[in-house]
């Protein structure tokens, strides 16, 4: 029996749309990961971008456990001395832009190579309820109803 590997033409994606109020992050983010990756479908192969194009709303509204969201930070440098700088879960939950809590969960859960940087091409994250991909007809992918640990209550 010959080993099946997708070409360009077996690639069949679908638009999916993930509701994230309530689900908890980690949780979340991983479901994402695997169909970005397309490792949820029968003819995955590694090599190619095979996944499904995600939109996730609500994002603002995404749960965490325990008390991460006060005491997990995110660092990052300015590029000067001293330059560290660090905020926590809540605050960025709270601030402008609570998307890239989500994106980036969902970014490090990827393998960090050339193919998964344009898999993520493939992921759209809006704080709100709103989103513009009408058009595509999203599939509804209900993340809470898959396992009773995918959410918490505040």
């Amino acid at each position: 029996m010959k080993t099946f590997t997708a070409t360009p033409a077996d690639i069949d994606k679908k638009w999916i749309i993930i509701d994230a109020e309530g689900v908890v992050l980690g949780r979340l983010a991983s479901i994402v990961a695997m169909r970005l990756r397309g490792k949820h479908k029968p003819s995955f192969t590694p090599h190619m971008d095979m996944g499904d194009n995600v939109i996730v709303i609500n994002a603002d509204k995404v749960q965490l456990t325990g008390k991460k969201r006060t005491d997990k930070n995110h660092y990052w440098h300015t590029g000067y001395p001293g330059g560290i700088k660090s905020r926590s879960a809540g605050q960025i939950l709270e601030g402008a832009h609570p998307e890239r809590l989500v994106t980036m969960a969902v970014k490090r859960m990827l393998p960090g190579n050339r193919l998964s940087r344009k898999q993520m091409t493939n992921l759209r994250v809006y704080a709100g309820a709103e989103h513009p991909h009408e058009a595509q007809a999203p599939e509804v992918l209900d993340v809470k109803s898959m396992n009773a640990k995918n959410t918490r209550s505040a």
